[in-house]
């Protein structure tokens, strides 16, 4: 499993410049309104320092990484949610993703004009989530009128689902997001039904320049845009797409050596990576041996069968046990093999939940 993250912004505010920048995607990136019109997809393995180990510990013959697909989405405009600019095409293009991350523009450029004439971050994020409430509104009024009847129905569920669908197209009206109880599982499961853009996990990036990301804990205007953005469960992350151009330009150890002049902890790609992960609630688990080293994406609380499904199909059809050794003790024993003489290898069955760092080996049968 990889996930896909679609970058959401007005015109104008670097999205494909950032695009290129953590993935060198090649998209076209040049001063008008909708130079993407086509969503830009690039892929890009997913840096974990644990499979490098695993893969060294082992031997392996080659190291799989698993993989972050970013979507870089035509720029939307005020009235998107009524077919201005590209309209329900853009909004369209948000659906397919697993987790947006909404472009706020905070970089200064006399060269590149803004759509609104001026750098406000809180102004962009406040339109694209007015244009995504308005598009949810609008869906969630047409499904009322079809379901006026099912507050009539004897059925608890669609008792409960007519309410959800109030509740929802209230709080969008007042320009709120929608709430539920995440702990009900009928109600989650209708909710994801639904496919409304403003129930999708999202976080901000803030596109800076270099003075910017610098400064970026006393900037006025990132200040506000992480208390506007806090007031809806979203975190930001400062990215600067021109530090991150002169990175991939050098080598590993020079890329540390900028990244520490810089105070920089770690690299946006890096950020984002983990920023979505925790949105999704993903973990990664490895196989690893002689031949290769890999890492696979499964959702946090994944039984055992589950997990091995990721692997092969016939993993999860034929399912016997799964034989589990800690990343910690496999770094502790310095091999699967150690690990297993020292007594660290567990014997898992079908109720086992896998947990983020699990190195495993799955017997099964078909």
């Amino acid at each position: 499993m990889s996930f896909s993250c679609g970058f959401v912004g007005l015109p104008n505010v670097g999205k494909s410049t950032l695009f290129n920048a953590l993935c060198s995607g090649g998209a076209e990136a040049a001063n008008f309104p909708f130079c993407t019109i086509e969503p830009n997809t690039g892929v890009v393995p997913v840096p974990d320092e644990r499979l490098e180990v695993l893969a060294k510990m082992e031997n392996s013959g080659r190291i799989v990484p698993t993989s972050l697909k970013f979507i870089d989405i035509a720029g939307l405009v005020r009235g998107a949610s009524k077919g201005q600019g590209l309209g329900n095409q853009f909004l369209g293009h948000i659906r397919n993703v697993d987790a947006i991350g909404h472009v706020v523009r905070l970089f200064k450029d006399s060269d590149v004009v803004h759509v609104s004439g001026h750098i406000d971050p809180v102004e962009d994020l406040e339109v694209i989530l007015t244009e995504l409430m308005l598009a949810d509104l609008e869906m969630l009024e047409k499904r009322l009128e079809r379901s006026g009847k099912l507050g009539r129905a004897p059925n608890p569920d669609a008792k409960m689902e007519l309410e959800t669908l109030k509740s929802f197209a209230a709080r969008l009206g007042e320009g709120k997001l929608p709430e539920w109880d995440r702990d009900d599982e009928k109600a989650n499961a209708f909710v994801k039904q639904l496919g409304l853009l403003t129930v999708m996990p999202a976080f901000v990036v803030a596109n800076t320049d270099e003075q910017g990301y610098a400064n970026f804990d006393s900037d006025p205007n990132a200040i506000r845009l992480k208390e506007f953005a806090a007031q809806h469960n979203m975190e930001v992350i400062p990215v600067c797409a021109k530090i991150e151009d002169e990175l991939n330009a050098l080598e590993p150890d020079e890329a540390a050596m900028f990244m520490e002049e810089l105070g920089m902890k770690s690299r946006g790609l890096d950020q984002v990576i983990k920023t979505g992960y925790k949105l999704l609630n993903y973990i990664t688990f490895f196989t690893a041996g002689p031949m290769e080293s890999r890492a696979w994406t499964i959702t946090a609380g994944t039984p055992a069968p589950q997990a091995a499904g990721k692997i092969h199909t016939d993993m999860c059809r034929g399912f016997i046990r799964m034989e589990v050794v800690s990343y910690d003790d496999m770094v502790q024993y310095g091999s699967w093999n150690k690990a297993q003489t020292a007594g660290k290898l567990r014997i898992e069955g079908k109720e086992y939940i896998v947990q983020d760092g699990d190195v495993i080996h799955v017997r099964f049968s078909v």
